[in-house]
């Protein structure tokens, strides 16, 4: 009889996430309690401050500028990086996620909004997002996503 192991559970090893959140005032929160769970169970949690920033903010931009549900998705990209993404059903790709990187304004101070995914931008280590066509469900919408690994994470700790 022949015997197959699962791979031994390591940060290194690749793994992804995927959560269904409801246009639900609570979702940022369900999203970061979720995250910090995987983050622990990965041997990850030297990310949590940075990546719980960067997942709420992600989340409630999706609670606040689209009428449907969201979806994060975390993944590893190798070793202690990750990446977290959202989709939602808004096809408008907001600032500063509309430039590319590296062509950050700051927020004006009269602004009412825009700070949260400035935030991101500026402790994710790479960003992005684009828009995305109907698929075979009607699901359009964007992918807003940010990357980070160790040495971003101590920024969120050294602003602190």
């Amino acid at each position: 009889m022949v015997t197959v192991s699962p791979p031994k559970s390591d940060a290194s090893a690749s793994w992804a996430y995927a959560l269904q959140l409801p246009h639900d005032r609570l979702a940022p929160r369900i999203a970061r309690v979720t995250l910090r769970a995987v983050l622990a169970g990965h041997g990850l949690t030297q990310l949590n401050d940075t990546a719980e920033l960067l997942t709420s903010e992600l989340v409630t931009n999706a609670y606040r500028h689209s009428t449907g549900p969201a979806t994060l998705r975390l993944r590893t990209l190798g070793g202690a990086r990750l990446r977290l993404s959202v989709w939602d059903a808004n096809p408008h790709i907001p600032p500063p996620f509309d430039k590319r990187p590296g062509l950050l304004h700051p927020v004006p101070v009269e602004a009412d909004g825009g700070r949260g995914l400035f935030l991101v931008c500026h402790y994710a280590d790479a960003w992005g997002g684009y828009p995305l066509g109907d698929d075979l469900f009607g699901r359009g919408g964007k992918l807003l996503w940010c990357e980070l690994g160790p040495q971003g994470a101590d920024s969120v700790k050294a602003a602190a």
